[in-house]
């Protein structure tokens, strides 16, 4: 086998979602005889989570990600204290953030049990995000679209988010960790003037996430690595051209189908079954002209986005950003670990809403 053909076939598997995303945009494309429509509320997004990977690049390059993983294995119940900081942090400042922070913390603990940790971290980001008008795309276009107070709306979505986070807590207390071998703390060392400024572009990017600032005010965290520290560019290009292609072909499976939706049990399944396919972001704005059904919709679309790699696109960044910090390695191993979890947590969430429907 020469050497180019080797070259292919391994980029072909660390960028097979990239290529099925392709091949199904191009597909789609043709069946509708058009190019694929993309809007400025769809790219920002994306130019957003650049900016995020690249503040996060530069805090891990500078050390500090390290050092708190030092101090987070300290004492005991380290499981727990991840799920109590991830569920925090993606109620305050979205999901995407919480996992783009996150995943390389965990990435960076000298343990061996980081599969199940990576895991229960994803799985814990999506119901703290799910809590908040503003933690998913999902819920702040629900809460955009719908005359919906915000306190209705977190009480609507609160018995979700604390019965799935109990569930997480309870496989968090039973999870044990082991040190991979003792490292020395003194060697850890941390450029600290590197770590406080990205650690400022990373508050920079999350108010513009938030919507405190202009979204182009996030291009300072771009163009200051572009001039001063190029290495923290090296993030993945390869998720965020997933996504655009996944953004794209959602678009156009909208346009193919459509649907009429009156009973909340119909819209509830619905919506989480189609987020396995097309996600559960494009499932929702798909859904939302069809039916007046806000609860069973928002229920529906955050209980979606478990299970399938597509269902979400914050499983695909959990999934891109295991592989980058293993190198590519094991992906496959941890792709059906993390989607068995999710299947279990598909599972529990649709049991807990027809269990609270029955006892209502």
């Amino acid at each position: 086998m020469t050497q180019n053909t080797t070259f292919l076939r391994d980029a072909f598997f660390r960028e097979w979602l990239l290529v099925a995303a392709l091949a199904g945009l191009v597909i789609s494309s043709f069946q509708l005889g058009r190019l694929p429509l993309y809007t400025m509320s769809e790219i920002t997004p994306l130019f957003l989570l650049l900016a995020l990977f690249v503040a996060v690049k530069g805090i891990e390059n500078s050390g500090l990600l390290f050092r708190l993983g030092l101090r987070l294995e300290r004492g005991a119940y380290l499981p727990v204290k991840l799920v109590v900081i991830t569920f925090v942090l993606s109620m305050v400042v979205t999901i995407d953030v919480s996992l783009v922070t996150m995943i390389p913390l965990v990435m960076a603990l000298n343990i061996r049990q980081r599969d199940r940790l990576v895991i229960l971290v994803a799985l814990t980001a999506h119901v703290g995000a799910a809590l908040m008008p503003f933690g998913t795309p999902q819920n702040l276009f629900i809460f955009s679209f719908y005359p919906v107070a915000t306190l209705s709306f977190i009480r609507e979505i609160a018995p979700f988010t604390l019965g799935m986070l109990s569930v997480f807590l309870v496989f968090a207390l039973f999870t044990r960790t082991t040190r991979i071998s003792e490292t020395a703390e003194e060697h850890a060392a941390v450029d600290i003037y590197h770590a406080v400024l990205h650690g400022l572009m990373l508050l920079l990017v999350v108010l513009c996430v938030l919507r405190v600032l202009p979204p182009v005010s996030a291009l300072l965290a771009i163009v200051y690595p572009l001039l001063f520290d190029r290495a923290s560019l090296r993030v993945d290009y390869g998720l965020l051209a997933t996504f655009l292609c996944f953004i794209g072909l959602a678009g156009n499976i909208g346009e193919l189908i459509s649907a009429d939706l009156r009973h909340p049990h119909h819209v509830f399944l619905l919506s989480a079954l189609l987020s396995q396919l097309i996600s559960n972001v494009p499932t929702t704005l798909l859904l939302t002209p069809f039916t007046a059904e806000w609860k069973a919709l928002l229920w529906g679309s955050n209980v979606g986005g478990f299970g399938s790699l597509i269902a979400a696109m914050a499983n695909l960044i959990t999934y891109k950003l295991y592989c980058a910090h293993r190198n590519g390695n094991h992906g496959g191993v941890f792709m059906l670990k993390f989607i068995v979890a999710g299947y279990g947590a598909f599972a529990v969430g649709i049991g807990l809403f027809f269990g609270l429907k029955w006892v209502g």
